[in-house]
C-alpha cells in the first residue's frame, strides 16, 4: 500500500487516542522504525494490557479456538491470551504477513469485536501492524474485505522524534551525536539483498554493543559492530565520526581555521566523513536568498569557497561531493553559492598554485 500522507512518532499517540478507541487501525511502515513499542507505549497511556499476536505464528484455529461442548452443543471456545474479562490493546503485528486462512479468521475480531460468542470488553482497542511490499520484508497482498475493516495511517521515520526519545533512554552518546549531525542517516530503505540497513531499531542495537564494550573499544572492533548494525555507508560514517571524538578533531575546528583537512592516506574516511558533514552544514546553513542572508550566513559562504579550494587540493572527488546534485538530481545548496563557486574557486585556487 502507498502512503498518501504520513505521520512521525511524536504525531501518532494523538491520533490513536481519538481514532483506536472507536475504529480499529493498521499501521503501515518500514522495518524497525519502531511501530511495535508505539503501540505498547500507547496501551500504557490508556492503562492498558497489550496481548500481541504475531501474524506469522498463528493458524486459524489459534483464533477461533477449539470446539467443545457445552450442554450437549459444541461451540468454539477462545484461546485464553483473547478471552479477557478486562479491556485491553489487542495488537496484531505483522497481520499483513499471515497466511490468506488467519487473515480471514481476524474479521469478524476486527469488524465485530467477536469471536464466536466470545466479544471483547467495551473499551478494548484493535491495532495491527505490518510492513509494506515495497520494504523488501515479508508481506502479503491484503484482501479488500479486510483494508475496507481498517483505518490506515502510515508511520514514517523523524530524526527529531528518535533523538528526543534517545536522550531520555540512554542511548549512547556517539549514536546520539552522530545522528544530530547526520539526521539523513536514521533510517534508509531496506536493500534488496540480505545485508544490514540503517533504522532507529538497528542505531539502538548499535548502541546497547557500544555500551556493552565502553569507549576503549579498538577501532576494528567498531567497524565490526557498525558494519553488522547499519548500512554500509552509514557504518563507514560512523567509524570515522567515532575517529573525529578520539582525537579531538571536527567539522567546527575546521570552520575556525583551527585545523586543516586531514591529509594522509589512512585518514581518507574520516576526509570524506568531514565533507560529508561540511555539505551537510552548507545545506542546512547557507540560506535560499544571499541578499536575504544574516552576517554569519555570508561569513559562511565566503569561508566556504576557501574550504573548498583547500579541500580540492586534497581531494577532488570530496569537494566534489560538497556541491553535488541530491539523490533526485536536483541541487542541494543554494543557486547564489553554486554561482559563487563557479566564479571564484578557480581564482582562488590559481591564486594558490
Amino acid at each position: 500500500m502507498q502512503a498518501t500522507i504520513t505521520v512521525t512518532p511524536a504525531q501518532l499517540p494523538e491520533l490513536l487516542l481519538h481514532v483506536a478507541v472507536v475504529r480499529p487501525v493498521f499501521l503501515w511502515g518500514a522495518p524497525g522504525i519502531g511501530k511495535s513499542s508505539l503501540v505498547r507505549d500507547f496501551a500504557a497511556s490508556l492503562g492498558l494490557e497489550c496481548v500481541t499476536l504475531l501474524g506469522t505464528q498463528l493458524a486459524p484455529e489459534d483464533l477461533i479456538g477449539v470446539p467443545e461442548l457445552v450442554d450437549g452443543r459444541s461451540r468454539f471456545a477462545p484461546p485464553e491470551s483473547i478471552a479477557r474479562d478486562e479491556p485491553y490493546c489487542l495488537f496484531l503485528d505483522e497481520l499483513n504477513a499471515s497466511a490468506p486462512e488467519v487473515q480471514k479468521a481476524f474479521y469478524s475480531l476486527i469488524l465485530d469485536r467477536r469471536i464466536g460468542t466470545y466479544e471483547l470488553p467495551e473499551g478494548s482497542v484493535v491495532i495491527g501492524a505490518g510492513n509494506r511490499a515495497t520494504d523488501n520484508a515479508l508481506a502479503r497482498p491484503m484482501a479488500s474485505a479486510l483494508v475496507n475493516r481498517l483505518i490506515h495511517i502510515h508511520l514514517r521515520a523523524s530524526a527529531d522524534d528518535w533523538l528526543t526519545w534517545a536522550a531520555k533512554n540512554g542511548i549512547h552518546p556517539w549514536v546520539v551525536d552522530y545522528l544530530v549531525q547526520r539526521p539523513d542517516h536514521l533510517w534508509s530503505p531496506p536493500p534488496k539483498t540480505e545485508e544490514p540497513f540503517s533504522s532507529p531499531r538497528a542505531w539502538h542495537m548499535l548502541s546497547d554493543v557500544l555500551h556493552s564494550y565502553g569507549d576503549d573499544l579498538a577501532d576494528e572492533t567498531l567497524a565490526t559492530l557498525a558494519f553488522g548494525t547499519v548500512g554500509a555507508a552509514h557504518a563507514s560514517a560512523f567509524r570515522a565520526y567515532v575517529k573525529t571524538v578520539r582525537h579531538a578533531y571536527d567539522l567546527e575546528a575546521v570552520l575556525k581555521g583551527e585545523a586543516p583537512w586531514p591529509r594522509r592516506p589512512e585518514e581518507r574516511d574520516l576526509l570524506y566523513f568531514l565533507a560529508e558533514a561540511f555539505r551537510a552544514r552548507l545545506v542546512k546553513e547557507l540560506p535560499a536568498d544571499r541578499r536575504r542572508a544574516s552576517r554569519s550566513g555570508r561569513d559562511l559562504g565566503f569561508r566556504a569557497k576557501t574550504l573548498l579550494v583547500e579541500l580540492a587540493e586534497i581531494s577532488l572527488e570530496c569537494a566534489q561531493l560538497v556541491i553535488a546534485n541530491d539523490a533526485h538530481g536536483a541541487p542541494a545548496l543554494p543557486a547564489w553559492f553554486l554561482v559563487e563557486v563557479g566564479r571564484d574557486v578557480p581564482r582562488l585556487m590559481a591564486a594558490r598554485s
